[in-house]
């Protein structure tokens, strides 16, 4: 397994990557998260985690450059979330759900399903029921041991 890279984040808002020892950009750090690489980014002077927040920033740049992934109604409901008794739930829900997706993607990419007729609505209602039941039978199981 290889080992987590360290990258620097400067009061002048450099990144520096301490594994190939040069300063980088934010579309490397992309490039990092692309290839599944294992990072950290850390404030240089405090020695914060500034992973989350170097995250933000490219999907920033991503939803401000390209086509938006997040709607405005999407990211309105995000902000309402914040301090509410249920962020800890929809955190949760939204990390399962993405990992359920991506496990499901190469069904939806795959050039065969084209030849064979497969629609691809159908493939993401079938995602989305899977999920739905995954999550149903999730949530029920921990509230149970919770009782």
């Amino acid at each position: 397994m290889s080992e987590t890279r360290v990258i620097k984040k400067y009061p002048n808002r450099r990144l520096y990557d301490t594994k190939i020892s040069s300063y980088i950009t934010l579309n490397d750090i992309k490039d990092l998260v692309m290839s599944y690489s294992d990072f950290q980014v850390i404030d240089a002077k405090t020695g914060d985690d500034l992973t989350r927040c170097t995250l933000m920033q490219i999907i920033s740049e991503e939803e401000t450059n390209g086509q938006p992934l997040l709607t405005s109604e999407i990211l309105k409901e995000f902000v309402r979330f914040y301090g509410d008794s249920m962020q800890a739930m929809m955190s949760r829900f939204l990390e399962h759900s993405i990992k359920h997706f991506m496990q499901r993607r190469a069904g939806l990419k795959s050039p065969l399903n084209t030849i064979l007729g497969a629609n691809p609505v159908s493939l993401m209602q079938s995602i989305a029921e899977q999920n739905m039941d995954s999550w149903s039978k999730s949530s029920s199981s921990k509230s149970k041991s919770a009782l």
